[in-house]
Order: structure tokens, then C-alpha cells, then sequence
């Protein structure tokens, strides 16, 4: 597989200090609180998805900047072209007792068709999903894959052995570095924006911030911890969710490690994903509405419940969101696949790279 030349990390530089954003910033932030546009109350597709695999620490969802949504379904890969509305049918893994457990899109430039695929028997395969062909098999857990992050040439997993491994996938010697992450399954995987932090979340109901070895531990939480997401506007922001026995949204200034606000949800906390273009945030729940949470984001990091999202029958397992920024996507475990045009399109855009039509009532499925 022939990737670009390696990416040149930048050194850890110190993180903004969230308690001093400036005078105007914090004027503007006080200004839009209010969100003018109107926001869908159901969702503008629906496909079925049989044989999700309803498993909270799974990761069976991503979008591509190419506008390609793999899905996960059992022991299937499937790829839906969003622009055409295609299907096609990429990869069954053969054995009894494997599943594919995460899938993630390569987010090098020009390299956006190669797929990160985990599975249950402990491997990452890559595909080139042009050519419909795996390219290569990487090894070093011994337990599921059940979360991935690309950082340009380098692939991060986690597995249920408890390991970070760090894979340069240009490399036949692959394995770069393992790091015991946590004593128990590691389901959350972020890089941040410029590829310098790497937050990595578990069963445990810890998350921590590393480079090498952990800068920050952070315990917070009560219950497992898989949803997590950098803010793209405020650099050092991050945001997690706990599982059912926490409930909460937490916000973080990682450079320091303070808790900067913390909502109880009322309800497992299984997704987290931060707008593209808005000062908003996204949250998928489990029991007992199973729905999604619009959240405005506003001065000294509040949370203001925006709009509640229903349709969903069984806990929200995954978001994703389009390459424009403007839809999210739910996979549940009522096994469907659902697409709300919760964050709009971008100011300087007109309209979604999908088709906005009716609300698909047939419930066409992703196979």
C-alpha cells in the first residue's frame, strides 16, 4: 500500500487557557445562543440495518470524506454512497465466531478510499474499497478490535486486551508501540484536529489524554466511558459521555485537566459528536428515550438543551457525521440506520452533499 510521505508532528504545544477567552469572543458566544434556523424533528432517510450488532462498545459506523457511510452489520461490510444512494457489498468475514467490531475511513488526503475494518478474532484488515481488495492484515491484539483513529499513516487500536497499539501502516514491521491503556476494554479512540493528543476511553470509566504515555488521567466518570469528541472551534476542548450508571456529559480543557461543566442526561450516553460549523454538540442516548440531544454550546462552556430527536425504538449505539458537516447518522440497536439534518449546512454552502428528500417510509435496507 502506497501512502503520502509521513506527517511531521508538531511538539505538545501548551493548550489555551479556557477560563481567558477573550473579551469578544466571549460577546459573540453570548450573542448566538439562540439558534434561528429550524431543525427537522424527524429524520430525512431511514434504511434498515439488519444484524447491527447491539454492543455499546462497538464502533460499526463511519463516514468518509468521499461521502461514503460504511456499516457494519454481523460479519457483512457495507458501503452506501450518500450522493447516489448505491449500496455495495465489501467484505464478509468467514468464521463462526468473528464479527467485524469497528470500521474506520482513512482521513489521509487523497488516500480517502482505504478502510480500517476490526474484527472479533483480535486482527485489523485494511481494504482499498475502489478495488474491492484487502491490502493487508495487522496483528498485535489478543482481544477484539472495538475502536480505531487514524492519525495520517499512523492507525491507532484498541482492544479488549486493554492495548493501544499504534500501527504505521506503510511499514511491514507495522507495530510502532503498545500501550497498556486501561485494565479493561479500550472502546473510545480520539486524535485530535493537528495530531499531537490522542484521548482514549474504556469500560473502566476512565479516559486519558496522551502523546507517549499518559499526560492526563481523568476519573470523573462513573460508569464506562466510550463517546468522546475534540471541539473543531475551540482548540484543547473535549467532550465525553458516560455510560448508564453516569449519564453525564463532561467538558474538559485537556491542557489542565479541569472538568469544565458537567449535565446529567438522564439517560446512557453512547455518542458525542461536535458540529463542523455550529457551536453545537450532538449526543445519542440509550434507555429510556433512546433519542438524540441537540446542545448549544455557550460563554464559561454551558450546555443548553436545544431539541430532542425521536424515532429510534432501542439505544442509539454510533453518530457519524457527513463530510459537509450538515447530517448526522444514527445507528441503533433496532437495527436501522436513521439521517437528521440537525447542524445545517455550512454559511457558505446552500445545500447538504445528501439528497434531502421525503422521509423514506419503505425503510429500504443498507444490504
Amino acid at each position: 500500500m502506497q501512502l503520502e510521505d509521513p506527517y511531521r508532528h508538531d511538539s505538545l504545544r501548551v493548550l489555551q487557557n479556557f477560563e481567558s477567552i477573550d473579551d469578544t469572543f466571549s460577546s459573540a458566544i453570548r450573542n448566538s445562543d439562540v439558534i434561528n434556523r429550524k431543525i427537522p424533528s424527524q429524520p430525512c432517510r431511514i434504511l434498515d440495518a439488519p444484524d447491527l450488532v447491539d454492543d455499546y462498545y462497538l464502533n460499526l459506523i463511519s463516514w468518509s470524506s468521499d461521502n461514503i457511510l460504511a456499516v457494519a452489520l454481523a460479519h457483512c461490510v457495507y458501503l452506501w454512497n450518500a450522493g447516489s444512494g448505491e449500496i455495495h457489498h465489501l467484505t464478509t468475514i468467514e468464521g463462526d465466531d468473528d464479527y467485524v467490531t469497528s470500521v474506520a475511513w482513512c482521513t489521509i488526503s487523497g488516500q480517502s478510499k482505504y478502510l480500517a475494518i476490526g474484527t472479533n478474532s483480535n486482527k485489523v484488515q485494511l481494504w482499498d474499497t475502489q478495488a474491492s481488495k484487502l491490502v493487508r492484515t495487522l496483528r498485535g491484539h489478543s482481544g477484539r478490535v472495538a475502536s480505531m483513529a487514524w492519525n495520517q499513516h499512523w492507525l491507532s487500536s484498541g482492544g479488549r486486551d486493554s492495548l493501544i497499539i499504534q500501527h504505521d501502516v506503510r511499514s511491514a514491521n507495522h507495530v510502532v508501540s503498545r500501550y497498556k491503556a486501561h485494565e479493561q476494554e479500550v472502546c473510545g479512540l480520539k486524535w485530535n484536529e493537528d495530531g499531537t493528543s490522542l484521548w482514549d476511553a474504556s469500560m473502566s470509566s476512565r479516559s486519558r489524554n496522551r502523546d507517549v504515555s499518559p499526560r492526563l488521567v481523568l476519573k470523573q466518570h462513573k460508569a464506562a466511558v466510550k463517546a468522546l469528541d475534540w471541539c473543531p472551534f475551540n482548540r484543547g476542548l473535549l467532550a465525553s459521555g458516560g455510560g448508564t450508571a453516569d449519564r453525564s456529559i463532561k467538558l474538559w480543557n485537556s491542557n489542565s485537566g479541569a472538568m469544565l461543566k458537567s449535565i446529567d442526561t438522564g439517560s446512557q450516553v453512547c455518542s458525542i459528536l461536535w458540529s463542523k460549523h455550529q457551536r453545537e454538540l450532538c449526543s445519542s442516548h440509550g434507555f429510556s428515550e433512546n433519542q438524540l440531544i441537540l446542545w448549544k454550546y455557550g460563554s464559561r462552556s454551558s450546555l443548553t438543551k436545544v431539541k430532542e430527536l425521536t424515532g429510534h425504538t432501542h439505544r442509539i449505539l454510533s453518530l457519524a457525521c457527513s463530510p459537509d458537516g450538515s447530517t448526522v447518522v444514527s445507528a441503533a440497536a433496532d437495527e436501522s440506520l436513521r439521517f437528521w439534518n440537525i447542524f445545517g449546512s455550512a454559511p457558505s454552502r446552500r445545500s447538504s452533499v445528501l439528497p434531502m428528500g421525503d422521509l423514506t417510509f419503505g425503510m429500504p435496507t443498507i444490504r
